[in-house]
Formats: C-alpha cells, sequence, structure tokens
C-alpha cells in the first residue's frame, strides 16, 4: 500500500456508492466517467484491495470495497467538520446544515431552521424527506447532519436527540359530514370515509393503522403517496378525508370546504425528536441545530399551536 490517497478519489468513490452507476456518479461529479473509473481505479491500486465489482457495468462492490467506502464516508464528514471549524474560529459557521425530516415532520422545521439561522446567520440549510427508516440510514453514512423522526423502538442507536413534540392526529373531512359536527372522532368511524393516506414506508402510516386495528377497524385509504402535498391536493380537489399530524395544520391549515376534529386519543401520541450521531468529537453543524432545536422558544411553539384553525387533540381524550 502506498498511501497516496487523494480526497477527490473518495468523492468519487461516494458518488458510485450513491448513483450505482459509473455514468450517472461521473455525471454528479461533472466529470467525464473515464475520469471517474481511472480514479477509482487508482485507489485500488493505492490500496492494493479490489473495490469495485466490475463486468459490463457497475455491479456493487467487493467486501473490502464496502469498508473503503464507510471510510470514506467517515473521512470526508470529519473534513468538512474541520472546514466548518475553521470558518467558525474566522467569524462563524458557514457550511451547510443537512436535515432529514419525516414527512409528517417537515411542516416543524421551520421551527428549528429558523432558530439556527438567526444563530447563524451565515450558514445554510438542505432539508429532505425521507421515511424514518431512511434518516437512519443516512445518519450512520454520515449523509446528513441530523433527523427528525420519531423517538421510539425504532430510533437507531448510537444516537443522541432532543424531543420536540409529541403527534397528535385530527381528522380533516368536508365540513358538511355529520362526523364534523362530533366534538372528536373514533378511529372506526373515519375508517367508513374515503381516505388519503402516506404510503405504507412511512412510520406515521403504520401508527395510523395501529390506531385503527385497536379500534377493530381496518385501514384501506383510496390515495396512498409518499408527500403531503400530494395528499393536501387530493383532499382540496376531490373532497377526500385523512387523518393528519397536528403539526400540519401549522403548514396548511385547513383547505376550503373542509373542517377538522380531533381523534380520540388512544394513549399519548408518539414523540418526535431531532436526533444526531452520538460520536467524538462531536460535530459542529450537529450541535448547533441540537442547540436550536432545545431553544425553549422552539420548544413551546411547536408543542402549542396557536390560531383558531388548530385542534387541540389533547382535549379529546
Amino acid at each position: 500500500m502506498r498511501g497516496k490517497i487523494m480526497i477527490q478519489q473518495l468523492e468519487y468513490l461516494l458518488a458510485l456508492a450513491r448513483e450505482r452507476h459509473f455514468g450517472r456518479a461521473a455525471a454528479a461529479c461533472h466529470v467525464s466517467q473515464p475520469t471517474l473509473s481511472a480514479a477509482v481505479s487508482t485507489l485500488e491500486r493505492e490500496l492494493d484491495t479490489r473495490i469495485v465489482l466490475r463486468g459490463r457495468r457497475f455491479e456493487g462492490f467487493t467486501a473490502e470495497g464496502e469498508r473503503v467506502v464507510t471510510w470514506a464516508r467517515r473521512i470526508l464528514a470529519e473534513r468538512d467538520e474541520l472546514l466548518a471549524d475553521i470558518a467558525r474560529a474566522r467569524g462563524g459557521l458557514t457550511a451547510t446544515a443537512r436535515i432529514a425530516a419525516i414527512p409528517t415532520a417537515v411542516p416543524a422545521t421551520p421551527f428549528v431552521t429558523r432558530q439556527f439561522l438567526d444563530r447563524h446567520p451565515h450558514a445554510r440549510v438542505r432539508i429532505e424527506a425521507m421515511s424514518s427508516r431512511e434518516i437512519a440510514q443516512r445518519l450512520a453514512d454520515y449523509e446528513i447532519d441530523a433527523g427528525l423522526t420519531y423517538l421510539d423502538d425504532e430510533t437507531p442507536p448510537g444516537t443522541r436527540h432532543i424531543r420536540l413534540y409529541q403527534e397528535r392526529y385530527a381528522l380533516l373531512a368536508p365540513a358538511t359530514h355529520p362526523l364534523m359536527e362530533l366534538p372528536a372522532v373514533a378511529w372506526a368511524d373515519a375508517a367508513k370515509l374515503p381516505l388519503c393516506a402516506l404510503t405504507i414506508e412511512m412510520r406515521n402510516r403504520r401508527i395510523i393503522e395501529t390506531n385503527m386495528a385497536a379500534d377493530g377497524a381496518r385501514f384501506i385509504p383510496v390515495v396512498e403517496t409518499n408527500t403531503i402535498g400530494a395528499l393536501y391536493a387530493h383532499l382540496t380537489s376531490l373532497q377526500l378525508a385523512s387523518i393528519v399530524a397536528h403539526t400540519w395544520l401549522h403548514a396548511f391549515g385547513v383547505p376550503t370546504g373542509l373542517a377538522v376534529r380531533p381523534m380520540i386519543q388512544r394513549g399519548p401520541g408518539p414523540w418526535v425528536g431531532l436526533i444526531v450521531l452520538n460520536r467524538q468529537p462531536n460535530s459542529i453543524l450537529a450541535e448547533a441545530l441540537l442547540t436550536a432545536a432545545d431553544d425553549p422558544d422552539v420548544l413551546a411553539a411547536i408543542r402549542n399551536p396557536v390560531g383558531s384553525h388548530i385542534v387541540d387533540t389533547e382535549s379529546a381524550q
């Protein structure tokens, strides 16, 4: 092993790990495919080990290659931390904080990012929506700095977290439906409506199905989607119904022609929080996000929704 490993080689390797295709990886790195392939081959020679399984196309990584990819993620993450630390010493954070959020928590992200950007005005934020399982994997791969996700049995080990709020549920349905005259709606009654819902890989969907089953009902939505935007579009266009998390009402309110009523609570709702990797030294960006999320004003705003269109579902038990 000669050990002349270049950062650029590792960046090309991680692009290949993301894209699983030489051509797409090269395009993502803004280089030609021969340039990227040559860099990966050079890395193999420097490490004296085969990294990529090659045939007529990319076929995956060898066992040794998977280890190299893991180390590459760690090395580049440490590089980014070094640059962030230097920038902070020169006058403040200028890096991009990468946050992944489960779809139901996306409307809550502005509360955290506002506080973060107020504290670090030269920094930037990138937010992606993904499932709780994807968040766990992306954290482990150093591809995000923090995740906004459920804190339950599926919370990944080796992480630290701040509790933000307990999710509460309400029924959005046409205002003229008889159920909307009730002070609170039973899960079995809501199951009889033509419902929109998130897809099954989303933890929110599995939580709703559990509540339905506990009330003796089957949950068979008419429309399924993996985005809240598409769900709301169907609510407004087709006058369907949906069981929504209370945080959605912060961002979207109640569409014209619909009304909102709390679902009857079946015990306390699941906690949602901000999670980061528990590693040493601590990530500067992760620590900054945790500090922003733990601000009393942020917690009060998320946990105590305001506005006449927000239903306090805690009172309907």
